[in-house]
């Protein structure tokens, strides 16, 4: 999250709050070491250590593997955003800069770069605003702050002279629908055209970087270059488990926290009994009533949210949406749908009181 999500969405003060809580619980963090550098797994392992868990995410970037992908002017998307996270952005300050792409690191990428003084800034991405997996408030945002998008647009060429000068690209149009359920797009003959650059950053995916595990590791792998784990999260080596984007591919935060969670409780019931099953916790539940009546609020829509203008966020890094105010705070959680207590009846599960909660193994 650190050198990943640009700091005007997630501000780095949460997010050391956040890891202090970690180093509170009593986790011990060993900075400044690297897998394959510094220790291995069978290191590890001749240490004393009983498991271990690869949550190494996916930081190698995909290729655009078109030519003059090797030119310098080329950064590749988490790179990019990797350097600016820890103080070493590049100088585009009246430079063109274009990022390929539709994720939300490409997003993010273009919005980085507008922030960092860059006088132009492209999206070039193969199918429809429509299709763009990032999500829908971070498209919205980079069209506030000036991006201008070219949809159905690949690239074919990366043009200059050692140095970037510009892409060569090619139109697409619909064609049938793929296995993504979206409708695959289809190059159009003779609609070569020329964006003028001085940067291109390929931002088309990720995959895990598993040069530090060595080739003997003793580890599956799958053809995505995630790990091949089961049910409960271990790998084909034992003791060695996975978790998050190295084993689901890239993800979101929230699901990577809850591949978190699954692989300690599994990790945990492998210690105590030297087992391997697919564990599922679910703890007791109470039942807390609303001081209000549910059905008065059914038509109430959102707040409107407090973000910074568009003015103030150029050339800066501030937390771009504001948040909101104590009284629009409790009025929002009034709209709650109380979709948790659809949950439980959905388990089956009987309602508790909170002295009586304990966790429930179900295998």
């Amino acid at each position: 999250m650190t050198v990943g999500i640009p700091e005007y969405r997630l501000p780095r003060n949460v997010l050391n709050a956040e890891i202090d809580h970690i180093r509170a619980a009593g986790v011990e963090i060993h900075c400044n070491r690297s897998l394959g550098r510094d220790v291995t797994l069978d290191s590890l392992l001749d240490d004393g250590y009983n498991a271990v868990v690869l949550a190494i995410g996916a930081h190698q970037s995909g290729r655009l593997r078109i030519e003059g992908e090797a030119k310098e002017g080329v950064v590749h998307g988490v790179s990019f955003l990797r350097d600016v996270a820890l103080g070493s952005p590049p100088d585009l300050t009246g430079k063109r800069v274009g990022v390929v792409g539709g994720g939300n690191v490409a997003i993010d990428a273009v919005r980085t770069a507008w922030r960092l003084g860059a006088s132009e800034v492209h999206v070039i991405y193969r199918r429809r605003r429509e299709d763009m997996p990032a999500y829908e408030e971070e498209i919205h945002a980079a069209e506030q702050e000036g991006v201008i998008f070219h949809f159905l647009t690949n690239p074919t060429r990366v043009l200059g002279d050692g140095h970037v000068t510009g892409v060569e690209c090619l139109r697409h149009t619909l064609g049938e629908f793929d296995r993504s359920g979206r409708r695959r797009p289809v190059p159009l003959s003779g609609s070569e055209f020329v964006i003028d650059l001085d940067v291109l950053i390929p931002a088309i995916g990720q995959t895990p970087d598993l040069a530090g595990l060595g080739e003997d590791a003793g580890i599956s792998i799958r053809r995505d270059s995630t790990f091949d784990v089961d049910k409960a999260l271990c790998t084909s080596r034992p003791g060695v488990f996975a978790a998050g984007d190295a084993v689901t591919g890239p993800a979101t935060i929230v699901e990577a926290v809850a591949q978190g969670n699954a692989v300690a409780r599994q990790v945990d019931h492998y210690l105590r009994t030297g087992q391997l099953e697919a564990i599922i916790t679910i703890p007791g539940y109470e039942v807390v009533d609303q001081p209000f009546n549910l059905d008065d609020y059914a038509d109430a829509l959102p707040p409107a949210k407090a973000e910074l203008s568009v003015e103030e966020r150029r050339g800066g890094f501030r937390e771009v949406e504001l948040g909101l105010d104590e009284r629009a705070a409790r009025e929002e959680c009034k709209r709650c749908l109380r979709c948790d207590l659809e949950w439980i009846e959905k388990m089956g599960l009987a309602f508790e009181p909170v002295a009586e909660r304990r966790p429930v193994d179900v295998p």
